[in-house]
């Protein structure tokens, strides 16, 4: 099967390049999941979701899901999953999530991803999947390494192939998914004939970097995050406990190394994030005025959500309800495609 013209490399196309494409509705697919493993914070916010929620009115079929199966390889108390489950979908709906526009799901909700994931295992050699950057940077941290963690592309390529996605959008340090997702259709496909689309790579551009509150790159793993919907003492303390260097108060400051400038301008319009560059460059400010501004751009970004997500934490029933018919519509996709598959295979 060939790749659109025009990509990057085999499987990749840059968001932007995608979106200007003149594409017939069967190939504008998209899908994306997203990890019930901790609480969502800025880092998600600004590296993914707010990309998801923006491109809702996007001509494409969208599906997004919760990967609850896959928080398997770390979360290991079911309580916690299930707690941190209703918090992604929570999350998602107070942000703006459409159920109408998004196809929005748990992805335990559909077990034949299973079946596929046997499926695809057959035709799949374990030197590919020793190549999995993800599964070595994960023991790296000190993650167990189960057979689940050193699986884990094979049930993420049938996440993906199960709904014959066309696109999903990743960032550059996920490509490898794509590729092995790619390589496991191919081989499908070769042995048993044409099931499986080649899903491609959507790049989608990272824009400013989100650092967390020691300056590296925000995540739930180095314990440096802002949650999004952190409010009072708990937002103060995280913000507060921003890592700065020791230039004094009186003394002239570089906005270009700090990191709480650098989180600032992600919610700031340009004249604003040019008018505290200034007053870093004077001297005269503190760090802890600058996060005092910081907090208040959190407050009045996520203010009205906080609310929704209340009324939404007050109606449970609702939210099951977008859980489950999001469900029905997503397998009905995966039960076509594994009978495709079944027929294939000779099952």
């Amino acid at each position: 099967m060939s790749d659109t013209p025009g990509q990057k490399s085999p499987g990749t196309m840059s968001y932007s390049k995608w979106k200007s494409l003149k594409l017939p509705p069967d190939r504008r697919r998209v899908l994306s999941g997203v990890q019930p493993s901790g609480k969502l914070h800025l880092g998600n916010y600004f590296g993914a979701i707010r990309q998801h929620i923006a491109s809702q009115d996007e001509d494409a079929e969208r599906f997004i899901f919760i990967a609850d199966y896959h928080s398997m390889t770390t979360v290991t108390d079911g309580a916690q999953r299930r707690a941190l489950t209703l918090d992604v979908a929570l999350d998602y709906l107070a942000l703006g999530l459409d159920p109408a526009k998004t196809t929005f799901f748990r992805q335990s909700d559909v077990p034949e991803v299973h079946e596929l994931a046997w499926m695809l295992a057959c035709v799949t050699n374990t030197g590919l999947i020793e190549k999995a950057h993800s599964f070595k940077d994960k023991i790296a941290k000190g993650i167990e390494p189960s057979v689940g963690l050193f699986t884990y592309p094979i049930l993420m390529a049938s996440d993906i192939l199960i709904y014959r996605s066309n696109w999903v959008p990743v960032g550059d340090d996920q490509v490898q998914h794509l590729e092995l997702t790619r390589d496991m259709a191919g081989k499908f496909n070769r042995a048993y004939g044409e099931v499986f689309p080649l899903p491609q790579a959507l790049l989608v551009e990272a824009g400013a970097k989100v650092p967390g509150t020691d300056g590296q790159k925000m995540s739930k793993s180095y314990g440096n995050t802002i949650d999004i919907f952190a409010e009072g003492k708990a937002l103060k303390k995280s913000v507060m406990g921003i890592v700065t260097d020791s230039t004094p108060l009186e003394g002239a400051k570089d906005p270009t190394t700090c990191t709480i400038f650098a989180l600032y301008q992600l919610f700031a319009t340009q004249d604003e994030t040019d008018a505290l560059a200034a007053m870093y460059r004077a001297g005269g400010m503190g760090y802890g005025t600058a996060k005092s501004m910081l907090l208040e751009k959190i407050d009045e970004r996520f203010g009205p959500a906080r609310e929704r997500r209340r009324e939404l934490a007050g109606n449970l029933d609702y939210v099951e309800g977008v859980l489950r018919a999001g469900a029905a519509r997503a397998r009905a996709e995966a039960e076509i495609t594994m009978g495709l598959a079944r027929k294939a295979a000779g099952l």
